[in-house]
C-alpha cells in the first residue's frame, strides 16, 4: 500500500553485502533464527551470496556485556572458517557491533537497520518509488457488506 519504498532491513544487508563481495555469512545470535535467515535469504534471490548462517546462541542482551566476548563468538567461525568476504549481521539488536567486528576481523560487515535507512535515502534522492504496476499495483476496489465509513479517520481539522 505505500507510496514510498519499502526496505526491510534483512532485504538491504544482504543486498548491500552482495555488492562489495562474492559472498557472505550471516552471524546472528540464536540457532532459531537461521532456518528464518535461510528463507529470506532465498526469497531475496541471494543464496548464491549466502554462503553460511551461524549463530552462537547468545541472548540479544548478552551483547550489552563485554564479558560475554559477543564480537568475537559471532564472528570467529564467519571470517575464520568461511573465508567470506562481508558479513551479515542477522539481528538488529546487533547494529552498534558492525563498526568494531569490521576493524577487529578486517571485513567489511553489514548491517541491516544502518543499510535499510541509506538504501531508502538512495531511492528517494534519486526521486524513485514503488511501482504501482503488475505485482505493487493497489489492491483493486471490493464492495464490503457492512458500512464501515465511520472507521475512517478524521480529515485533519475536523476533530475542532
Amino acid at each position: 500500500m505505500a507510496r514510498g519504498p519499502v526496505v526491510g532491513i534483512a532485504d538491504a544487508a544482504m543486498h548491500v553485502a552482495s555488492l562489495i563481495a562474492t559472498g557472505f555469512s550471516i552471524a546472528t545470535t540464536l540457532e532459531r533464527s537461521c532456518i528464518m535467515a535461510a528463507h529470506l535469504a532465498q526469497a531475496y534471490g541471494m543464496s548464491g551470496f549466502c554462503r553460511k548462517i551461524r549463530a552462537v546462541d547468545l541472548a540479544v542482551l548478552d551483547l550489552e556485556d563485554p564479558s560475554s566476548e559477543s564480537t568475537a563468538r559471532i564472528t570467529h567461525r564467519a571470517v575464520e572458517q568461511d573465508g567470506r568476504g562481508a558479513i551479515v549481521l542477522g539481528c538488529a539488536g546487533m547494529a552498534d557491533l558492525a563498526g568494531l567486528i569490521s576493524r577487529q576481523r578486517g571485513v567489511p560487515v553489514v548491517e541491516g537497520v544502518f543499510a535499510g535507512v541509506k538504501l531508502i535515502e538512495t531511492l528517494v534522492g534519486l526521486g524513485l518509488r514503488t511501482s504501482k504496476r503488475g505485482d505493487l499495483d493497489y489492491p483493486p476496489a471490493k464492495p464490503y457488506a457492512v458500512d464501515l465509513s465511520g472507521l475512517a479517520p478524521k480529515p485533519r481539522g475536523a476533530e475542532r
